[in-house]
């Protein structure tokens, strides 16, 4: 079994609001994130996923349950691991004027980190050649590349990373995914907070997914996938509600795709075309459907109201 980086055991976190009452952001979470590669931290916006990074950081206070890093408790050992750990959770503050380089000699620097850690992280994150211009000009993308590689200086075992993407433009989100996932196949572990699930499919081995706070499924991307009983057919007919009644009778789950029908649940294609000849319903189109992270996600979450409370807004994030 993989040595677990990152490991909570009923982890828990209550805010009161302005108005006093209480609201629970994180519930019992049981986290669970394995060496090497990109596991993905998956769920919607107010799920919990900002607030339960925090916590591991030491940057809010748990209000019950246990949390590990690298086997150590935190945040009672966190002075003894931190410097195996790389974050980007808030924006990084740098000097506007000085280029992206010079920011990064600086923090080196500060922290004690020799010259040569700027140039490997200028060149871990793709900067190259650009690294010379002033971050004032930098585009949002070079910015967050900029900031990954500033935490890249120490060469941390665990980099966490909180919705890197947010706000890039669809080339800026490829090249962010793509540097990722980069990343994981150095041997570095990278905890992706996100609430795209296509970005998470496309970058993450693994991935924990969590709603209202709570942990809803986790494993590897595939095997969840492959789980999913949610199996659809698309089916193209030239009578499409005629053959939903027949189909709904028959006890599948059917809804409309446009002028084609989306039937769930089919173990076997060939019996809907059977069912829908015998009724002198013949198909133009049956086409299975390959389940995604998408398919699972709303199979999990069907039942969970997933809107974040303003109360947790005013909280002060349940993210």
């Amino acid at each position: 079994m993989s040595e677990l980086v990152i490991e909570t055991s009923g982890l828990r976190k209550q805010f009161r609001t302005r108005r006093g009452r209480h609201v629970v952001a994180v519930r019992d979470l049981d986290l669970a994130v394995p060496a090497g590669g990109v596991h993905g931290f998956l769920g919607p916006n107010g799920s919990g996923k900002t607030t339960t990074i925090r916590m591991l950081l030491g940057l809010a206070r748990a209000s019950g349950g246990e949390m590990r890093l690298f086997g150590q408790p935190v945040p009672r050992a966190l002075p003894q691991v931190i410097g195996r750990i790389g974050a980007v959770v808030e924006q990084p503050k740098f000097v506007p004027t000085f280029t992206g380089r010079r920011n990064l000699e600086l923090l080196a620097r500060s922290i004690g980190v020799s010259q040569r850690s700027v140039e490997a992280a200028i060149a871990q994150v793709g900067l190259d050649g650009r690294e010379r211009e002033r971050f004032k000009g930098y585009s949002l993308g070079m910015k967050q590349r900029l900031a990954i590689a500033a935490t890249l200086l120490k060469s941390p075992d665990l980099l966490i990373l909180d919705e890197p993407t947010n706000g890039l433009d669809p080339a800026g989100i490829r090249d962010i995914r793509d540097m990722i996932r980069g990343l994981g196949e150095s041997g570095v572990t990278v905890l992706l907070s996100s609430h795209i699930l296509a970005e998470v499919q496309q970058v993450c081995e693994s991935v924990s997914i969590i709603g209202e706070g709570r942990l809803l499924a986790s494993g590897r991307v595939d095997a969840l996938i492959g789980a999913s009983t949610a199996a659809a057919v698309r089916v193209g007919l030239p009578d499409p509600a005629r053959g939903a009644r027949h189909l709904e009778a028959a006890g599948y789950a059917v809804r409309r795709d446009g002028a084609h029908l989306l039937v769930e649940g089919v173990d076997e294609p060939a019996d809907l075309t059977r069912l829908l000849a015998s009724h002198d319903l013949f198909v133009s189109e049956l086409t299975p459907l390959r389940p995604d992270l998408e398919q699972v996600f709303l199979q999990l979450t069907k039942d969970t109201t997933l809107r974040a409370r303003p109360e947790e807004l005013v909280a002060g994030g349940a993210a």
